[in-house]
């Protein structure tokens, strides 16, 4: 129990827990969207049972992809991912929901909440398990208290969320900035990079805390660059036409 007083594991906890608030916003509109046509009575039920599912399936495909991340250069891929979700997050897409579809049955309303949720997680999925990596053990245990703590905040609290999000928009900017921190202490621990025995013809980086920070910090301010040039992009779009 000793690592319940290390500094890092409850850093690393209250990243997974913004990660999740930031890029699961939507998931509060998918399970309205697909309990709409339920009876009220089942409608709640609809909610839990399908968040339930969605949680579990989340803990999979992290446990999943903490594993996939020790192979070579995937941390490279999974790094440039994470910049560009952290871009996104500062210039969004205007994207609808209209294709998920609502059911007045239960169990084809969990269903639909468990695959939508499944379809929209891989930019969460793979921001998490790059946190919950650089943390070091206990990996699994953070990944599940920050989506038992955060789950139930984007679900019963996502339209105080979205509200600060709009009154406070450097929440958002925080938000996409901690991604690309993330990506930049990922990339530079990819096995190609740090381990000295294989991948010989690849340029080395020793593994110092200044050199991780430094990539972090890197990261970070690219992701803020990137963003408000994105962003600056849109906002002239319309005003050309």
């Amino acid at each position: 129990m000793d690592f319940l007083f290390s500094s890092a594991f409850w850093i690393a906890l209250g990243q997974i827990i913004i990660i999740d608030i930031l890029l699961g916003g939507d998931n509060a509109v998918v399970i309205a969207l697909a309990c709409r046509k339920l009876p009220p009575a089942q409608r709640k039920k609809g909610i839990i049972f399908g968040t339930i599912g969605a949680i579990v399936l989340r803990v999979i495909l992290i446990a999943f992809a903490m594993t996939l991340l020790n192979i070579p250069f995937l941390k490279f891929v999974g790094a440039l991912l994470l910049v560009w979700i952290g871009v996104k997050l500062l210039a969004p897409d205007e994207e609808g929901h209209g294709d998920i579809q609502g059911s007045d049955k239960l169990l084809a309303a969990v269903k639909t909440i468990i695959v939508a949720d499944l379809v929209m997680s891989v930019d969460n999925v793979i921001a998490i398990a790059g946190a919950a990596q650089n943390a070091g053990d206990h990996s699994l245990l953070l990944v599940i208290l920050g989506l038992l703590i955060s789950i139930p905040i984007i679900v019963w609290g996502s339209q105080m969320v979205i509200k600060l999000m709009e009154r406070y928009p450097v929440i958002i900017t925080a938000g996409g900035m901690l991604l690309g921190w993330i990506a930049g202490g990922m990339l530079v621990t990819d096995p190609a990079v740090a381990d000295t025995d294989q991948w010989k013809w690849m340029l080395k980086l020793p593994q110092t805390d200044v050199v991780k920070y430094g990539a972090s910090v890197a990261g970070a301010l690219l992701v803020l660059v990137l963003g408000k040039i994105a962003a600056g992009r849109k906002g002239a779009a319309p005003a050309a036409h």
